[in-house]
């Protein structure tokens, strides 16, 4: 199938995923940087492109149009395409390899930025003058697209390649919260001392990212970050493709920084359901009396935790989409399971970036006790955010 094709039939599926909130003129008035091509497309005459896009990298206001084709179009020299996590059309399970391959419909090679070449290496940039970044992120830390983008900015930089930013709205915007990584818990899903919800679009980080000398040897990159109009913090912005195979829906992107914690437990939080994000549960009745049992479904989660075993647990599906970060379905979660120290896996302190969160948990806080703690270190993190706003 036609990549063209292919994203015109997925972007039409997926939004049908996609709940409708506020207005629908204030949706449309929303240009993220791709729809806005007079402010681009003259930086990039006569230069060598690459771009690191996947299926969120389309033309809001031409339905079904994929960044790619249209900058080839356009007769930018596109050279090669970058793809992160999940792959070019986003097919790819969390974690699952990503390969290099070529697309059938350009010819263009596509790179990964995912498994053992997170990093673009210096032979892949040499012939390229630019690179664009445009993916969809979701506005959470552990998010890996942020991270893809950091790396392609350290590349840039030590390579001597412009980095254009072509933004986009972030559906988790309009608040902070979270506590703020710690050094000595830098991963590939976190790799910034910010808090899980950062508040900060793709290119409002990757200032902070330039400003605050965060790449490797405190080198910059050579910057520049087409904004999206008509948009700020307190807008609400329905995605209208699914940024990822397990976020199939708004209420799952403003619910995901409140259940991803599960990932670091023994619990499901619904990888192996078409409602990934949105439940919790475990095979035990006390957990509660909603019902689910995760099964392997191709293009979402192939192995999901806990295949085929019936678990017991809660519903969120009902949740408002001005749902913010909580604590409470972890402190319920774990409290229910009666297991200790044996609820948590390796991985918790890694998504949480720190291991006062869990050492909390087990000596019986309170969510509100846990907040506190962090509240210093969002405090200074917000005035540090002003710094990087593009959109006041």
């Amino acid at each position: 199938m036609k990549l063209t094709s292919f994203i015109s039939i997925f972007g039409f599926c997926t939004a049908l995923f996609f709940s409708i909130t506020g207005s629908q003129a204030q949706q449309n008035s929303i240009l993220p940087a791709a729809d806005q091509p007079s402010l681009y497309l003259p930086l990039l005459k006569g230069k060598r492109v690459g771009i690191v896009a996947n299926q969120t990298s389309i033309l809001t206001n031409m339905p079904g149009k994929h960044v790619v084709d249209f900058l080839l179009e356009e007769g930018v020299d596109v050279k090669k395409v970058f793809v992160p996590e999940h792959g070019f059309r986003g097919k790819a399970d969390a974690g699952e390899k990503v390969d290099n391959t070529v697309d059938e419909k350009t010819g263009l090679p596509i790179i990964s930025l995912y498994g053992n070449n997170k990093k673009p290496s210096a032979e892949q940039v040499k012939d390229l003058d630019v690179i664009i970044f445009d993916l969809q992120d979701v506005g959470i830390r552990f998010y890996t697209y942020i991270s893809t983008m950091h790396y392609v900015m350290e590349t840039a930089a030590e390579n001597g390649k412009e980095v254009i930013i072509f933004d986009r709205p972030n559906p988790n915007g309009n608040y902070i919260d979270g506590p703020v990584l710690k050094d000595g818990f830098q991963s590939f899903v976190g790799m910034h001392p910010i808090p899980v919800v950062h508040g900060l679009t793709v290119g409002e980080l990757a200032q902070m990212i330039n400003g605050e000398k965060w790449l490797k040897g405190g080198l910059t990159a050579n910057l520049k970050v087409i904004p999206v109009a008509n948009w700020s913090h307190d807008k609400t912005y329905n995605l209208p493709v699914k940024p990822s195979p397990n976020l199939p829906n708004d209420l799952s992107i403003r619910l995901y920084p409140s259940t991803c914690f599960f990932e670091g437990t023994i619990v499901s939080l619904g990888r192996g359901t078409y409602f990934p994000f949105q439940v919790y549960g475990y095979p035990d009745p006390a957990f509660g009396e909603f019902t689910f049992t995760p099964v392997s479904i191709d293009g979402m989660s192939k192995t999901p935790p806990l295949q085929d075993k019936l678990c017991y647990g809660v519903d969120l599906r009902n949740e408002p989409l001005s749902h913010q970060f909580t604590l409470k379905y972890l402190l319920d979660a774990f409290q229910k399971s009666g297991k200790g120290k044996a609820f948590f896996t390796n991985y918790f302190n890694t998504l949480a970036g720190t291991d006062e969160l869990k050492k909390m948990i087990l000596e019986g806080k309170t969510e509100s006790e846990i907040k506190a703690s962090w509240q210093s270190d969002l405090d200074q993190y917000k005035t540090l955010r002003k710094t990087y706003l593009i959109y006041k």
